[in-house]
């Protein structure tokens, strides 16, 4: 008795460690995929005056890949998916036509990394050899200037942005000296005076200014200059409140069963309110949106990094490289360029066009991006709003 006791006791434990042994690394490669749950981080920093942060907002929760898996796809929006959500013509329009991208820094792996990206979702090549794309510095030239890891996936994002909405189009990329408003705004210029640009994407931004200090360098008329609202809730954010931009704010974009397959409601980061110094446009006299001076947003897109897009970046920054997934209206900025890129109407039109054809926009009516003192400040509602402006493109009517 005590022998089979004994025996029964080793059995039992042997199979004891059976399940042990079998499940312990399935549990562990499962724990090591999904990793705790972080907040999104800012690829740039506060800025100081007389500077712009950039808006880019990077997912920090999820597992970054080096490279995608065949018949696999990155995780966040691909050009299909924007291109659906905003029923966008991106096949067949854009030719000829160039999107500028202005920021701040060099990204030594950008030309690289939008042909990873363009590549991954089977769009053509658009590189220096084909002419598709060019890389300057603000002075046109190519003495490039210092890198910088955030300013980097500010880039990716942009050019990545132009790629999904506008194929077709070519890409401009103006690196500016700095982060100051008299670089920036020098790139702006720079990129302006290049042959071929319809539109100039700036997705940075600094405290409130005056379109006296700084507007000569977005005042571009034949070419439409759009702007990040921000990415911190009410609060008015230049160039977006320049007289002279588009300003274009953010949505949560998601898929539903409606007819048009998509829903978004107004993302809580995006910036909106009234500017302090700027003129009102005269488009918006009629929405009521109770600004004795420029308002902002305009029109917007998707822009929440919970319903975030696709980029790829290589030059790691704060731990992040690869396949990531990013918000802010960072996203959304360069979405509207190139949306005016497939339009092709920039020559002769300026930032009141959408005022006048706010029936070409999916006008979003709920969601909040905090509290301010009058509610269409921070509130969607039927018509215009702050924090999404007159809605998302529904195709390019309204640009």
């Amino acid at each position: 008795m005590q022998l089979r006791a004994r025996l029964l006791t080793i059995v039992t434990a042997a199979l004891a460690a059976i399940p042990l042994t079998v499940l312990g690394p399935a549990v562990a490669s499962h724990a090591a995929a999904t990793p705790s749950v972080k907040a999104p981080a800012h690829s740039c920093a506060t800025a100081k005056a007389g500077f712009a942060a950039c808006k880019a907002i990077v997912r920090t929760d999820l597992t970054t890949l080096k490279s995608v898996a065949p018949n696999a796809t990155p995780s966040g929006y691909g050009p299909s998916s924007l291109q659906s959500a905003y029923n966008l013509p991106s096949s067949t329009a854009g030719s000829g036509r160039t999107v500028a991208i202005v920021d701040a820094y060099d990204d030594p792996t950008a030309e690289a990394d939008l042909g990873v990206y363009r590549s991954q979702f089977g769009l053509p090549a658009c590189t220096t050899a084909n002419g598709c794309f060019k890389k300057i510095d603000q002075s046109g030239g190519t003495k490039y200037p210092r890198s910088n890891g955030g300013w980097a996936q500010e880039i990716s994002l942009d050019l990545d942005m132009v790629s999904a909405i506008c194929p077709n189009c070519h890409i401009l990329l103006v690196e500016a000296s700095s982060s100051s408003f008299a670089d920036l705004g020098a790139a702006v210029n720079r990129a302006a005076a290049t042959s071929g640009v319809v539109a100039i994407s700036n997705s940075y931004g600094g405290s409130d200014a005056s379109d006296a200090t700084y507007g000569s360098y977005y005042n571009h008329p034949g070419i439409a200059v759009t702007a990040s609202s921000g990415d911190s809730g009410y609060g008015a954010s230049y160039p977006a409140s320049s007289h002279y931009v588009t300003a274009v704010g953010g949505t949560h974009l998601t898929t539903s069963t409606s007819s048009r397959g998509w829903a978004e409601t107004a993302w809580s980061g995006a910036g909106s309110g009234c500017s302090a110094y700027n003129a009102a446009l005269s488009g918006a006299a009629s929405f009521g949106t109770g600004c004795a001076n420029r308002a902002e947003a305009d029109v917007s897109a998707v822009a929440d990094p919970a319903t975030g897009v696709a980029v790829y970046d290589s030059t790691a920054y704060q731990g992040l490289s690869g396949w990531l997934v990013f918000g802010g209206t960072s996203v959304s900025s360069p979405i509207i360029a190139s949306v005016y890129g497939l339009a092709g109407n920039t020559g002769s039109i300026d930032n009141n066009y959408p005022y006048t054809h706010a029936t070409s926009l999916y006008d979003v009516t709920s969601g909040s991006n905090g509290s301010c003192p009058t509610t269409q400040w921070c509130n969607a509602r039927v018509g215009w709003d702050g924090p999404t402006g007159l809605g998302t493109p529904n195709g390019t009517g309204a640009f």
